[in-house]
């Protein structure tokens, strides 16, 4: 079993958004009982919120199962519970590099780590540009080669 957990500022906008589509990811590849997923936030601002309008329409206009993103938190235990933690932006991974300790095991990187031809590995935050479509569309590529990533080297038989 491998833990993912997605990262962003609110836990409304992007995180939830990629929480939700490498779930999907995940399902169709049928690993839902091999991969385990969820997404916070490095503020409290929205704690108990649901998604944001914007990411809600963007998921429910590309048929992605928007149930239960609900935000939250990131709490030091996470970096134990997780094998995976991924930002989606380099203050998000700064943030949470500052709570890691030496005995957590957990490995930080960025969503966009993924998209190898971007030099700007920051998903903009949609919560200021309205631009969900193309935050979508980067972390619908990014989370393929992320479980991509995922089978190699934590699901090998």
């Amino acid at each position: 079993m491998v833990s993912v957990l997605f990262l962003c500022l609110g836990n409304i906008c992007r995180s939830p958004m990629a929480e939700a589509v490498f779930r999907q990811k995940v399902e169709h590849a049928g690993l839902r009982d091999k991969v385990t997923i969820d997404s916070a936030g490095t503020g409290h601002w929205h704690i108990g919120d649901g998604a944001h309008e914007g990411t809600m329409k963007i998921l429910k206009e590309n048929d992605v199962d928007s149930t239960n993103l609900i935000a939250r938190q990131l709490k030091e235990q996470d970096l134990y519970d997780y094998d995976l933690v991924i930002a989606m932006d380099e203050k998000n991974e700064a943030d949470v590099k500052k709570l890691r300790k030496v005995e957590h095991e957990v490995e930080i990187s960025k969503l966009l780590d993924y998209k190898v031809d971007r030099s700007d590995k920051n998903v903009p935050d949609p919560y200021f540009t309205d631009n969900f479509e193309e935050v979508y569309e980067l972390i619908d590529e990014c989370c393929d080669a992320l479980l991509a990533d995922v089978r190699n080297r934590f699901l090998q038989q």
